[in-house]
């Protein structure tokens, strides 16, 4: 990165030296996360996943401070052109203003005690999750502290994961999870009209409380889930 360039981009734009100086400071900030622990050398090479991993690397470490890297990291991808990391932050970020954290006892089906040992821990909402159970690792090792079997907080994580689909909550997760398409991932590699047909007799097979998508939100939610990144390891 040419901080010199990038200053003068940033004072063009109307921000103060104190501005210019702290966006440039997370910004470096990220570029080391990414080359410590991303393999990644240069701004320019970090993909969306990068992205999105670093915003709940930062909250996990520095509780709130995810929409102030997304802030700065927005201002450096307006400047290097990359309007796909800067619509991504800009996303990421707005989600952090106006979103509610969805909470894991909102979910249909979950053990409401279970729930209830997370929230000692701080684990209440689907952002806490997905930041706590990204990987198996840490999944064992949550189990362990929690009590909780491994297989009920992988089950929690797919949920949360799930959730990040804009209109994917408590009940419409459940009957993905249910029906079998209980990642991100996986709801990508669906037609919609193949999804929509399945889980229509998902309904009818199983008696499911709930209705199967219309066309039109199994349209979105299947495109959805194709432009969200991979934030967990399965």
């Amino acid at each position: 990165m040419d901080e010199d360039a990038f200053g003068k981009f940033l004072k063009k734009g109307g921000r103060s030296q104190s501005v210019v100086k702290r966006v440039i400071a997370q910004v470096v900030e990220f570029k080391r996360y990414l080359r410590e622990e991303r393999d990644r050398p240069e701004l320019d090479k970090a993909t969306p996943e990068d992205l999105e991993t670093f915003v709940l690397y930062a909250e996990e470490r520095k509780k709130g401070s995810g929409r102030k890297y997304l802030h700065s990291i927005r201002y450096y991808y307006d400047y290097a052109s990359n309007e796909e990391m800067r619509d991504l932050a800009g996303r990421l970020r707005k989600q952090r203003i106006t979103k509610t954290p969805f909470p894991l006892r909102d979910f249909r089906g979950v053990n409401s005690a279970h729930v209830k040992k997370l929230a000692t821990l701080g684990i209440r909402s689907v952002e806490d999750m997905l930041k706590a159970g990204r990987t198996l690792e840490i999944r064992i090792e949550l189990s362990m502290r929690v009590g909780i079997p491994v297989e009920t907080i992988l089950e929690l994580v797919k949920l949360s994961d799930l959730a990040r689909i804009q209109g994917v909550k408590g009940v419409r997760a459940r009957l993905y999870y249910d029906a079998g398409v209980d990642t991100v991932e996986e709801m990508a590699r669906w037609d919609s009209e193949r999804l929509r047909a399945m889980l229509i007799d998902f309904v009818k097979e199983t008696g499911f409380e709930g209705i199967a998508p219309l066309p039109k939100e199994a349209e979105f939610t299947v495109a959805e889930a194709k432009r969200l990144s991979r934030i967990v390891e399965y």
